[in-house]
């Protein structure tokens, strides 16, 4: 452009054709200027309205949600599991949300929680902790029972050398402890009626034994036990309990009353087959209670019992049939120890049925044998 050339008002929008514009400096390109042209008015058309705002449209996919990033703020309770906030919808379209998905768990840190444990839990029961961990329902009483049961046994052997009323103090606690122990073993707790209830049919056989002598105990101990099987029948009649509950109690508290009665059998027994089969029960008892493998176990208990049979016998007028009464109350009592540690039994089981149960088990054994070899 040089001096003296023509602008055009209408490029910039001035008015005045008379307009001249002069350089009197020097360019920075001397050889080279640049022709302006007319600009043309723009063309003016009516666009559709667009937010600004607005996001560009897309296909939700719904594949791949479970590995994005956690988008926003994160929801967390301090009882469940955090949460990744659903990505926010496009604003102006119509699109369904996705589902909130899981965030994956945090790592275990050393302010949290552990996983659950029973091991080192002194709030739950034996069983309760013998079911968490999928152990055997057979818990055996251990050896205090075994010690508790020998000392007993060692009592009625005595009392039976003394003679009858020698034999009923250790006899009644005997028949104590199986009431209060087959009605706790069967979950049944507190049966107060029930205890009662079989206790005094045990008291009632002994005071008909007493009575009547030892030539009629097979009479007194089956009278006594019609009578109070009839009597747990009207008992269990007149309760407003469930009919499934109600019928729970009756079988509970018969064979409760069953085995108090029956314990009553050493009352009855010859008193050297008593002696025998006493101290037999306490040495099956001890040696069940050794920490050895299960078979072993069993050879040994039983082998302990009748040389336990036989070493009384030789101190009374049994000599070695004391071997048959040993070994025969021996498997009577390991009976009455499994009864006693089956379905996760608590402590106070083992410290009644599995004190009680060897002693009452062995009864009719001690009895028909006692019959028989005198």
């Amino acid at each position: 452009m040089s001096n003296g050339q023509q602008y055009d008002p209408y490029a910039n929008g001035q008015q005045g054709p008379d307009v001249t514009q002069t350089w009197e400096g020097q360019t920075w390109d001397t050889q080279f200027q640049p022709v302006v042209q007319r600009q043309q008015p723009p063309v003016t058309y009516e666009a559709p309205y667009q937010d600004p705002y607005a996001q560009p449209a897309y296909e939700p996919s719904y594949d791949n949600t479970a590995y994005l990033p956690p988008q926003g703020a994160v929801a967390y309770d301090q009882h469940r599991q955090p949460y990744a906030a659903a990505p926010a919808a496009p604003v102006g379209y119509d699109t369904p949300v996705p589902e909130p998905v899981a965030a994956p768990a945090a790592p275990a840190t050393s302010a949290g929680y552990s996983s659950p444990t029973t091991s080192g839990n002194t709030r739950i029961t034996d069983a309760q902790r013998a079911r968490a961990e999928g152990r055997s329902p057979v818990i055996e009483p251990g050896f205090q029972p075994a010690v508790l049961t020998a000392v007993l046994s060692l009592l009625l052997a005595g009392g039976a050398a003394l003679g009858s009323y020698g034999l009923v103090v250790p006899l009644v606690l005997l028949q104590g402890l199986t009431a209060a122990g087959w009605f706790r073993l069967n979950g049944m707790w507190p049966a107060r009626q029930g205890i009662a209830l079989a206790f005094a049919g045990g008291l009632v056989a002994d005071a008909a034994l007493l009575a009547t002598g030892r030539e009629h105990a097979a009479a007194a101990i089956l009278g006594t036990l019609g009578a109070w099987v009839l009597l747990c029948l009207v008992l269990q009649l007149r309760s407003h309990a469930d009919p499934d509950e109600r019928m729970y109690g009756l079988m509970a508290s018969i064979a409760s009353a069953a085995l108090t009665v029956v314990a009553a059998g050493h009352l009855g027994a010859d008193p050297d087959t008593v002696v025998v089969g006493g101290i037999a029960v306490a040495a099956t008892v001890v040696a069940r209670a050794l920490p050895l493998p299960g078979p072993v176990s069993l050879i040994v208990a039983l082998l302990a019992g009748a040389g336990a049979g036989i070493a009384a016998g030789g101190l009374n007028d049994l000599g070695t049939s004391g071997a048959l009464v040993g070994l025969a109350a021996g498997v009577c009592a390991l009976v009455g120890l499994r009864v006693a540690s089956y379905d996760y039994p608590s402590r106070f089981v083992h410290m009644t049925a599995g004190i009680a149960l060897p002693l009452t088990a062995a009864a009719p054994a001690v009895y028909l044998l006692g019959r028989a070899l005198g």
